[in-house]
């Protein structure tokens, strides 16, 4: 299902992610990707994404890949995911136009399903995605660890 529109309005409203200007291009069927300019008041001494960034551009294309599993919108009220753990490696300067990607493997996409049938409160899942400059170079790439869950009704949520 195309979740691009929610992803958005979820994604781009958090506070991290409109300092890193992230924009939403696609969340569909469990897959997301995400871009964003490298924001001069975000670089490092060399003039690349601080690795801050980067973290925050894997965590969203992460989270984004969640959002696009979602069997409709509906699905994804009163979800709160929180990230638990994360590895990244850096592997070039991230400099200019950065593309993250983040597609959701079939043990992740089983840990979800139960979640958005209402079998279960909540789902642990890992995320992996990686980050290419405007050359299609591989900058980074790193692994998120999830706690998903579903609160009661009534309790506020948002990703």
């Amino acid at each position: 299902m195309d979740m691009t529109a929610l992803a958005r309005t979820l994604l781009e409203s958090v506070p991290a992610h409109r300092t890193a200007r992230m924009e939403v291009l696609r969340a569909v069927d469990g897959e997301a990707v995400l871009a964003c300019e490298t924001p001069a008041d975000l670089t490092n001494v060399i003039g690349s994404l601080h690795s801050s960034g980067l973290i925050a551009l894997l965590d969203a294309a992460g989270l984004g890949a969640v959002i696009a599993s979602g069997p409709h919108a509906e699905a994804l009220n009163r979800i709160v995911p929180l990230g638990t753990a994360a590895a990244l490696d850096f592997l070039a300067p991230a400099r200019g136009r950065l593309v993250a990607a983040c597609r959701l493997d079939e043990e992740a996409r089983h840990a979800l399903y139960p979640l958005w049938t209402g079998e279960t409160h909540r789902a642990r899942l890992s995320t992996r995605a990686e980050i290419t400059d405007a050359a299609g170079t591989v900058v980074c790439q790193g692994t998120f660890d999830w706690s998903v869950r579903r609160t009661p009704s009534g309790e506020a949520s948002r990703p």
